[in-house]
């Protein structure tokens, strides 16, 4: 089995959608990083030799945020924004959709499970 950055690669998946479950690294990043370390991204995660994993682990490590660096990257963004008080940051304190999605109906999944209004009743027809 196949350990990048931290990650267990699945091994019976061809090396350019193994690539993709680290994250950071979507189908487009994945092809360029095969590019780069000299490997067929058709070839299967357990065929890889130890010098190709090495390879792709450079490439990774020298050219891309991934997992962990990615992640807290990301959190210091959205806490500069939430700092400065933003728009978008005050979407974020608010927890609602930041980037101008509608917000009357749907964005259940961001905002949570509906909370019945008191004294409002529901008219039956």
């Amino acid at each position: 089995m196949a350990r990048i950055a931290g990650v267990n690669i699945p091994t019976a998946k061809k090396v350019e959608i193994g690539l993709t479950y680290i994250y950071g690294i979507g189908r487009v990043k994945s092809k360029e990083i095969c590019e780069k370390a000299g490997v067929d991204m058709n070839k299967r995660v357990n065929t890889l030799s130890e010098d190709e994993v090495i390879k792709l682990r450079e490439v990774i490590d020298r050219d891309f945020n991934v997992e962990g660096q990615l992640r807290s990257e990301i959190s210091i963004n959205v806490k500069t924004l939430k700092d400065i008080k933003c728009y978008r940051g005050l979407r974020h304190i608010r927890k609602l959709p930041v980037r101008g999605q509608r917000t009357h109906t749907n964005a259940r999944t961001r905002k949570g499970k509906a909370v019945p209004i008191a004294g409002k009743k529901q008219v039956s027809k």
